[in-house]
This record gives structure tokens, sequence and C-alpha cells, in this order.
């Protein structure tokens, strides 16, 4: 079971607790974001003997940028350490198949829990915390199940009920202070107020120092999008596209279910103001 005192830190990635499953596990296609092909099941070339990556410190300039945007939640040191008691992958051709399966369902259930702790700690959400600590123990349970039982398991019979409690969730909260009232582009190239909504496509969008207190963008298409000097206080992000977008000088400091992954795949400096829960990437001006 878990005992971080945040259990938002326990549900990210520890490599040295794992046996190195997304390298192996997963597959991936040769592009922009990989250097070449990786069927699912066979280990990543750059894997070593002891499921460590041999160029970790080195991935956006080995052609593997994707890695550095990937996060389990934790899912592979729970799958190790807890499901499979410690073991490996390498020496059971039936462990390996179970433990290929388990996995991504894992990671799902981690992302999962992830956002549900990331809604208790909202405190305008308060009248619905009790539901969404139940879910949060339905969830749980099963990630400390058997592995045959979450295989077998219909995980969106946990992920429906959930997604309403979090959009309600991050409702109260968005609710619960100013929203934006300022011009959307600082007087630069401006974005109508109403492509500011769930789903929008705001590729490359100019919205540098714009007021998006409040926002709901959850599911926007953000790519590239320039939000340098914006206000993202109470914005709703969950499902939100951030690959390449520049968040030099942004305040993320109260977004709403903001991810490490989402942080990853943006560009920032050291003036973009993040959570506390989150670390600022390495590869960041």
């Amino acid at each position: 079971m878990r005992t971080a005192e945040d259990p938002r830190r326990e549900l990210r990635a520890d490599c040295s607790r794992c046996v190195g499953l997304c390298c192996v596990a997963l597959a991936f296609a040769r592009s922009a974001d990989f250097a070449f092909d990786k069927p699912a099941g066979d280990p990543c070339v750059n894997l070593d003997h002891d499921d460590l990556c041999t160029i970790h410190p080195r991935l956006r300039e080995s052609g593997f940028r994707g890695c550095t945007v990937f996060d389990c939640f934790g899912a592979g040191q729970q799958v190790t350490q807890h499901t499979f008691d410690g073991m490996g992958w390498r020496d059971d051709a039936d462990r390996r198949r179970e433990m290929f399966a388990v996995f991504p369902l894992m990671r799902q259930l981690h992302e999962l829990l992830w956002y549900l702790e990331e809604a208790l700690a909202l405190p305008a959400a308060a009248g619905i915390h009790p539901a969404l600590r139940r879910a949060r123990a339905e969830v749980l349970e099963l990630t400390d199940a058997p592995s045959a039982v979450i295989v077998d398991s219909d995980i969106d019979d946990l992920r429906a009920p959930a997604a309403e409690l979090l959009r309600e969730a991050a409702r109260l909260t968005r609710e619960a202070g100013p929203v934006s009232t300022g011009p959307l582009g600082a007087g630069r190239k401006r974005t109508a107020r109403s492509r500011i909504q769930p789903g929008a496509d705001l590729l490359g969008a100019d919205l540098r120092g714009a007021d998006l207190r409040g926002a709901e963008l959850r599911g926007a298409l953000l790519i590239a999008a320039d939000l340098r000097d914006a206000d993202l206080s109470r914005a709703e992000l969950i499902g939100a596209d951030l690959r390449d977008a520049r968040l030099d000088g942004a305040d993320l400091r109260e977004a709403i279910y903001l991810t490490q992954v989402q942080v990853n795949a943006a560009t920032g400096d050291g003036r973009t103001l993040l959570p506390p829960t989150l670390d600022r990437p390495g590869h960041w001006a």
C-alpha cells in the first residue's frame, strides 16, 4: 500500500522500483518523438540488464523526446513491487505476458487516482469530497488486486462515474474565484472568447498575457500555443494537449488537473510558476 504523505508524489514514476516496464511492454513508432520503431513486448535497445535506460540523461538529443513526456503515474513500481512481489519479466514467459498485460491497465488506474487526489485537494470541492473518497477507494481496491482480476476488470465502470465527479470538482473550483475579465492576447493577435471552451482548437494560438482565470480548457488543443505570461489560475486543463506550448512566465500554480506529462511536453523558463506537486523539467530554459 502507499505511504507517501502526499499521495500525488507516490503516483509518479520511480524507475528504481520498476523493471523497465514502459521500455518493454509498450510500443512506439519512429517519428519526431522516437528514433526507431519498437513493437510492444520487445525491450528497447537502450534498456540494460539492470532494467535501466542507458541514455536517460540524453533522451531528447538522442531522438527520444517521447520518453521524456511519459509518466506511468507510479504504475510501474506498483506492478513490479506489489502485483508481482518484486519479480521481473526476464526469466518467466507466463509472468512476462501477465506483467505486460497488467501494466497499461494499472497506468490507467493510477492516472485516475492522480486526478481523484487532485480533486480531493481542491477546497472549493469539499462538498463532494466524500463521494471522491469513495471513488478513490474503489480504484485503490482494484490496483491492489491480483493480476487476473485487473485484466478481467472493466475500468470504464470506475472511470465514468469518477469523471463526473472530477468535472464537478473542477466546476466548483473554477467558479469559486475571479474569472477571466481581461483581453485575450493583451492587444496582440486576439482570440475570440468563444474559442476558450472545452475541446477548443487553439493550435498555435497567440495567448500571450491572456487572462485565463477559471477558463474551461478541458481537452483543448494547445499545441505550440503561445501562453507566455498568461494567468491560468483555476483553469481546467484535464486532457489539454500542451505539446510545444510556450509557458514562459505563465502562472500555473492553481491550474486544475495539470499533470507532469503536460508540463514535460511544453516549454517554459525560470519565471514559470508551477504547482508544488510538479517538477520543473530539465529541458526548460
